[in-house]
């Protein structure tokens, strides 16, 4: 094998490339990207960089000399059109065909729009460093920003602009924020933490329009309420990048379906981060397959699609992507923490702290097993519980195990 073919110059692609490096691969890899930046990190996108804090070199996955080392082949600003598994080649938006011996597909998510959306000064999506960039500039003290959409996306963009000293309003077409990550009690308790930092947070409303001829003036609800605004973030989450696949004979579900593998069905053909769907062993009892968007996950796929597509090159035993997903969110001076599938049917119970004050520790359960901890400023209850949730720990012994954590100690003989 002579040419591996990354689609997505992205975490998931890039720790691909290195993992085929590292693997002994010496042939020649081809680094496709839509975006004309190298790779970059995107939590820091509604943070940091959107504070004004980070550089656009600081923000950069890997340092121009790292990637070097790597000696890809880059084809930057020109996205993937469309493939053919038969021929095993890749056709890009300028006409070029790539042949491939092996491919991964990394392309991540298309960053969704409101219907009718208009493109005029002053509104924003908040997917790529370019949409970042153009966002700081235009949020200054003062500034009205109005934001669509109350997902992790959304309040972290809320959150750095009120830091800014903007005048936020968040609005949520469901009952609460975070309903679809963390279910409705969770993610009302996420809102308070916004309204005491002085946002003001909005749900069950519906927008109608975005208004304004060249500049956005505000937005309109379906009960035709007005809000000014200076500045509008569309923050409704992703879809992941497929329909550049459509017609490929890949099969399209919410992402790629693949095995427990990463494979995606032809031999040579894997697939890793926000574009993929897998069965997750960890979780076969209560989720058949599952779509993660989140750093860790595209990290570690990453390098197991990678690890994979070179043992089915070679002919030897490929590895299950078995993974306790994790994420993690800074908003205002919460930490908030994930272990595992928070599912909005879950039983949720407050095992630490208290959602009232800000700072608290809860688990998620479904059919009596452990499924998920969730916690908000409480990084000693979160990060240790992975094996709870890859034992498939029952709640009754996970309540006893948070009992005896956070047990005061004895009082000194």
């Amino acid at each position: 094998m002579q040419n591996i073919v990354i689609v997505g110059a992205s975490l998931a692609g890039t720790r691909a490339a290195e993992t085929l490096r590292s693997g002994g691969f010496t042939g020649t890899i081809t680094m496709v990207g839509a975006e004309t930046h190298m790779p970059y990190d995107r939590p820091p996108l509604s943070k940091n960089y959107l504070a004004g804090d980070w550089d656009e070199e600081r923000v950069a996955l890997r340092k121009p000399e790292v990637l070097e080392e790597l000696h890809l082949t880059w084809k930057l600003g020109v996205a993937a059109t469309s493939l053919d598994t038969t021929a095993q080649s890749v056709t890009l938006a300028d006409g070029a065909t790539i042949a491939y011996d092996g491919l991964i597909i990394a392309t991540g998510g298309d960053v969704r729009r409101l219907p009718n959306q208009p493109n005029i000064k002053g509104v924003h999506t908040l997917r790529t460093l370019d949409d970042a960039t153009a966002l700081r500039n235009e949020i200054t003290e003062g500034t009205r920003v109005v934001v669509i959409g109350a997902g992790f996306i959304g309040l972290e963009a809320a959150a750095t602009a009120k830091k800014r000293g903007a005048d936020i309003t968040v609005l949520e077409g469901l009952e609460a924020p975070l309903i679809r990550a963390i279910g409705a009690e969770m993610g009302a308790a996420i809102g308070a933490v916004h309204e005491r930092n002085g946002v003001n947070v909005r749900c069950g409303v519906q927008v109608a329009s975005i208004d304004g001829d060249a500049t956005v003036t505000g937005v309109t609800l379906t009960n035709g309420e007005t809000i000014p605004a200076d500045v509008v973030i569309v923050g409704i989450g992703v879809s992941p990048a497929t329909t550049w696949l459509e017609g490929s004979g890949l099969t399209l579900r919410d992402g790629v379906v693949c095995n427990a593998n990463l494979n995606a069905g032809p031999q040579t053909v894997f697939v890793a981060g926000d574009v993929l769907r897998w069965p997750n062993g960890l979780f076969a009892d209560v989720e058949a397959d599952m779509r993660v968007e989140h750093w860790t996950n595209a990290a570690e796929q990453g390098a197991v699609a990678a690890t994979n597509l070179l043992a089915a090159l070679n002919g030897t035993e490929q590895a299950p992507y078995e993974a306790v997903p994790f994420f993690w969110s800074d908003q205002f001076d919460a930490r908030i923490q994930c272990l595992g599938r928070p599912s909005s049917n879950a039983r949720v119970d407050v095992v630490a702290g208290n959602p009232a004050d800000g700072k608290w520790c809860s688990i998620y359960s479904v059919n009596d097993r452990l499924t998920a901890v969730l916690g908000v400023s409480q990084p000693k209850l979160v990060m240790p519980s992975r094996t709870l949730l890859s034992t498939h720990t029952l709640r009754e012994d996970a309540l006893a195990h948070f009992a005896r954590v956070t047990a005061p100690p004895p009082p000194a003989a």
